[in-house]
C-alpha cells in the first residue's frame, strides 16, 4: 500500500480541499457550466445568480462595503489581483511605502512602477521579531506617498502584521492602504472598515478553501482604481471603451466560474468551521512542531520564539545541511512535503541573512493535519539531523587523516 503523503505546504495551497468544495464543484459545473450574463436564457441567469451572490457573501466575510457588492471583483488569483491594484493606483512620481515581507506578487509590480513609470519606493524591515513597526510607516512617509502595500501574514516566517494600526496611520494622512491576505483570509478575521483596509487582495486556493484560478479584489467605496486591462464584458457590446463601473470595470472576459463555485462552497465549509477556530486548531500544532524543532541539535527557526500573532508558517534551516536537501530527504524517505528555498519573498531570506545559502525549509501546517504528523516531522528532522552530525564528523575524521 502506498505510503500516505504528510502535507506541510499549506502555504503555497491548501490541500486537500473539503470534500464539500470538490462535489459542489462537480455538480455546478455538470449542471450550470454556462457563461453568465452573456444570455437571457434561465442557466446562464441561475450562474450569473451563483456569481453575484458569491460577490455579496465575500464582502460581508471580509467586511467590505456590504452595499456596494459589485466592488468585489474576480481575477485569477492574489498575484494578478495586486497587478491590477498597483499600477491602477500608482502613476509617474508617486511615492509608494512597501515591506520586506512582501512576496514578488508585490515586489515585482511595484519595482516594475519605479523602473518603468517614475515611481518611487520605499521597503520598510521587519523587527527582530518578525514584524513591521508601525511608527516605521509614518516616519516613511513623504509628500507625494500615495500607497501603502503590506502583507497581512508572512509566508515565510508567518508572523501577522498590525494591519489596523498601520491602516490608522494611512487613514490619517489620506493614503490607500492595499492588504495582500493571500495568507490569512479564511484563517484571520478580517474587518475592512475596522482595520482601515482600503483594497484587500485575496486568493481562493489557500485557505478560503477554493480551487486554483481564482482570487480577487475588494476596493472600499472611496477609492478608485485606474483601468489597465481592457476587453469584453457581456454587456454594452457597443461601447468602443471598457466600462468604467464595477465589477467590469476590473474584469475582464468569461469568468472561472468553477472557481467561483469552489468559494462559494468553501464559504460554506468556513462557516460550518469558524475561522477563529481554524486558526486555534492550527496554532495548536504549530506550537508542538516548533517544541518538538527545538529540542533538535542543530536546528535553527526563525522568528517564532513567541508564536502570539502568528500563522502556523515556521520556517527552519539545518545545520550543515543545504535546506534543498532537507527538503528531498523528508519527501523521499519520510513521504513529507515541505516548501524549500525562497518562497517567492527574497527580501525576507535577505533580511535572514540565508539569502545566499538558499533560504529554508518551511512547514506550513493547515487545518487536515494532526498531532501524528507533527510527530512524524519532528521524528524526520530528528533523523536528519543525526545524520548531518555524523556525516560532518566522518568528513572531519577524513580531513584529519589528510592532514596527518
Amino acid at each position: 500500500m502506498e505510503e500516505r503523503l504528510i502535507y506541510f505546504d499549506n502555504a503555497a495551497t491548501v490541500w486537500p480541499k473539503p470534500e464539500g468544495v470538490y462535489k459542489f464543484m462537480d455538480e455546478f459545473f455538470r449542471t450550470h457550466g454556462v457563461n453568465p450574463g452573456r444570455s437571457g436564457y434561465d442557466l446562464a441567469l441561475e450562474a450569473g445568480s451563483l456569481l453575484d451572490k458569491t460577490r455579496k457573501r465575500l464582502t460581508k466575510f471580509f467586511g467590505g462595503d456590504e452595499d456596494a457588492p459589485e466592488r468585489l471583483v474576480f481575477g485569477y488569483n492574489v498575484t494578478d489581483a495586486l497587478n491590477l491594484a498597483i499600477p491602477g493606483l500608482v502613476g509617474e512620481g508617486d511615492h509608494v511605502i512597501t515591506t520586506n515581507l512582501e512576496h514578488n506578487s508585490v515586489i515585482r509590480p511595484v519595482n516594475h512602477m519605479v523602473r518603468d513609470h517614475g515611481a518611487e519606493a520605499t521597503y520598510l524591515p521587519f523587527n527582530a521579531e518578525g514584524f513591521i513597526e508601525p511608527e516605521s510607516v509614518r516616519r516613511a512617509i513623504r509628500p507625494n506617498t500615495r500607497v501603502v502595500i503590506v502583507n497581512h501574514g508572512s509566508n515565510v516566517i508567518g508572523t501577522i502584521q498590525p494591519i489596523k494600526e498601520i491602516g490608522a496611520i494611512c487613514r490619517e494622512h489620506d493614503l490607500t492602504f492595499v492588504v495582500d491576505t493571500a495568507q490569512t483570509a479564511g484563517v484571520i478575521p478580517i474587518n475592512m472598515k475596522e482595520m482601515n483596509i482600503d483594497v484587500l487582495a485575496f486568493t481562493g486556493h489557500k485557505a478560503l478553501m477554493g480551487s486554483m484560478g481564482i482570487g480577487g479584489l475588494s476596493v472600499r467605496k472611496h477609492v478608485e482604481i485606474r483601468q489597465v486591462r481592457s476587453g469584453g464584458t457581456g454587456v454594452h457590446s457597443a461601447d468602443p471603451y471598457h466600462l468604467t463601473d464595477y465589477p467590469w470595470r476590473l474584469e475582464y472576459g468569461t469568468p472561472n466560474m468553477m472557481g467561483v463555485a469552489s468559494l462559494w462552497a468553501g464559504q460554506d465549509w468556513l462557516d460550518g468551521h469558524g475561522v477563529a477556530n481554524i486558526h486555534r486548531q492550527e496554532m495548536a500544532l504549530a506550537r508542538k512542531l516548533v517544541d518538538g524543532l527545538r529540542t533538535i541539535e542543530g536546528v535553527k527557526l526563525y522568528c517564532c520564539d513567541s508564536l502570539d500573532n502568528h500563522l502556523s508558517t515556521i520556517l527552519m534551516n539545518l545545520e550543515g545541511v543545504d535546506p534543498a536537501n532537507v527538503g528531498v530527504m523528508l519527501d523521499v524517505d519520510y513521504s513529507i512535503a515541505t516548501r524549500t528555498g525562497l518562497h517567492c519573498a527574497p527580501l525576507v531570506h535577505r533580511q535572514l541573512g540565508i539569502e545566499e545559502t538558499d533560504g529554508g525549509v518551511r512547514f506550513s501546517v493547515g487545518a487536515f493535519n494532526t498531532e501524528a504528523d507533527i510527530a512524524a516531522a519532528v521524528a524526520a528532522v530528528a533523523d536528519i539531523a543525526q545524520w548531518a552530525r555524523e556525516h560532518q564528523s566522518k568528513n572531519q575524521n577524513r580531513l584529519q587523516q589528510v592532514a596527518q
